[in-house]
């Protein structure tokens, strides 16, 4: 037992120093150059912000928008992920690698793509007189947009998992389809559910740029507010105060996670996803089939067209000429030409893939043996870069990383950093139920026989989890590829990101700016698919069907 807490211990240094570095650090910088003022804290001012008016309106409206939005997402979103776990169809692969597309655009884009969509002089305005822009509505559908994919691959890719010999025996034994569903595989499916829940939560709980976009003065976030007071108004008291706010909720939302999923994982009988597929059987798979291509022809792909059809109009009519103006605009706003942006996003994002899945790897091989609260901790712990201020973490860089032995600013390994805080969550979310769900005994039977820890996790838990390796590699390059809110204020002029760029062309007066915009993100949007479609051709290798 002390040979395994030393180990744990060992695997959690990484992880640890990255976060206390990287994350605590400049989010303590941040809050604490706000609360004081020539070395005295203010107190007062902190209590005035936090007991104001407006603030209490914030946190409902930002609480209920994000419960809303959840609840949106996993109704629509869990029948697509039984489609693609489970069901065989023309067109899969590259199907699932386009669902994900929504979720790395930059949320102004998102916003903006669904205001052409549902706004004012939109497609549904201009075909049926139909305007969503005017309430909550074209948020929350904003937000099931980007978010469909984070259920659709993080329940869909353990369900395509899942042994389904088990559901057919419980209905041998006389139980009905539903009952034996819900006995057997919705039990097994707790933990995923629950981590994708969270996920999209969190995401919602700190939307800006669908609701700058869509919300307007109407409706504000934390996130949005937070901005505002810091990047408009200048008072940093009253943003920090709002940020240790959202650090206090996400922090009760995470502890309430754990208590309930705590005792929900176990070992489960893990098999080849090829095994699991197969083509619709009868009228109800067809049903849901149909009806799931058509929830993704109309609240993914529909506004993905409308991104394209804005990327082709210009004054004169449709053409090519707003990506010929890639290529040849340089100056204004920019150091460089707007094309090499596509190569420094690229770069970013395969450098903060590799240390997410390093960083998250260790967090996830060292959380597999639930053992105490401090590692409970931890793991909540993790998830909390998804719930805090990208606009504080951006100024948090800035502030806490300008001097040795941490003078990063000047540094490219800046961005990747930032963008790695946000890709770990995912990876250790993605991997941690799989993990969990490999029988010890494979293990301790490996060691029986001789082999050594690496050795063992070698020969046992990769083959099983390669497939979750994929999957969280492809989420942490889609969610590098698409930061924007913390990379905004730490990229260097002269080397902007496809979403700074989009951002910085969205800024600029003129029909051409906004063409040249829209056309950046039509190519950000292609060279997510084309990423993900390489990784959705990667098969994994065949492995046995291990029995619990």
């Amino acid at each position: 037992m002390r040979r395994a807490a030393l180990g744990r211990l060992a695997l959690l240094a990484v992880p640890l120093a990255f976060f206390a570095v990287f994350f605590a650090y400049p989010v303590a910088a941040i809050t604490g150059r706000g609360l004081r003022e020539d070395g005295v804290w203010q107190l007062s001012r902190a209590w005035e912000a936090l007991t104001g008016p407006g603030t209490g309106e914030v946190l409902w409206f930002t609480v209920w928008q994000a419960a809303a939005s959840t609840a949106l997402t996993l109704t629509f979103a869990l029948p697509g992920a039984y489609v693609f776990a489970r069901l065989d169809f023309p067109g899969k692969r590259v199907l699932h690698a386009v669902v994900t597309v929504p979720f790395v655009l930059p949320t102004v884009v998102t916003g903006a793509a669904f205001l052409a969509l549902v706004g004012r002089g939109g497609v549904l305005d201009e075909l049926w007189g139909v305007r969503l822009d005017t309430g909550v509505w074209a948020i929350l559908l904003a937000h099931v947009f980007f978010n469909y994919a984070i259920v659709v691959r993080t329940v869909g890719g353990l369900w395509a998992q899942l042994d389904p010999r088990q559901e057919q025996a419980a209905r041998v034994l006389g139980a009905g389809r539903f009952a034996a569903w819900r006995r057997v595989t919705l039990p097994a499916l707790t933990p995923s559910v629950a981590a994708a829940a969270l996920l999209v939560f969190l995401f919602t709980f700190t939307s800006f740029g669908v609701i700058q976009i869509l919300g307007g003065p109407r409706y504000a976030t934390l996130e949005a507010e937070i901005y505002r007071q810091t990047a408009q108004l200048l008072d940093l008291p009253t943003a920090a105060v709002l940020t240790l706010l959202q650090l206090v909720a996400v922090a009760a939302l995470l502890g309430a996670h754990a208590v309930i999923t705590r005792r929900r994982e176990g070992a489960l009988a893990l098999v080849d996803p090829a095994s699991t597929a197969h083509p619709p059987r009868g009228r109800a798979q067809w049903a849901l089939l149909a009806l799931t291509l058509a929830v993704i022809a109309l609240l993914l792909l529909l506004p993905l067209a409308v991104l394209v059809e804005r990327s082709l109009s210009g004054p004169g009519g449709y053409g090519l000429g707003n990506y010929r103006a890639l290529a040849t605009a340089e100056g204004g706003t920019f150091l460089v030409a707007p094309w090499e942006a596509i190569a420094n996003s690229l770069r970013y994002a395969a450098a903060a893939t590799a240390i997410a899945l390093a960083v998250g790897g260790l967090a996830a091989a060292a959380l597999t043996r639930r053992a105490g609260r401090f590692t409970r901790g931890f793991d909540a712990m993790l998830m909390l870069p998804l719930g805090t201020s990208a606009v504080t973490v951006g100024f948090g860089f800035l502030i806490a990383l300008d001097e040795p032995p941490l003078d990063l600013r000047s540094s490219w390994i800046l961005v990747p950093l930032a963008q790695a805080l946000v890709g770990v969550p995912f990876v250790v979310r993605i991997l941690l139920p799989v993990l969990r769900a490999v029988d010890h005994r494979l293990r301790e039977a490996a060691a029986v026989l001789g082999a050594s820890p690496l050795r063992a996790w070698r020969e046992v838990d990769l083959p099983l989890v390669r497939r979750a390796l994929l999957v969280a590699a492809g989420f942490a390059f889609a969610v590098s590829l698409g930061e924007f809110g913390a990379t905004v204020f730490i990229a260097r002029p002269d080397s902007p990101t496809l979403p700074v760029a989009v951002a910085r062309l969205l800024g600029r007066a003129g029909e051409l700016n906004y063409g040249q915009a829209m056309a950046l993100s039509t190519i950000l949007m292609l060279v997510c698919a084309l990423t993900l479609l390489l990784l959705e051709s990667v098969r994994p290798a065949r492995v046995s069907e291990w029995v619990a």
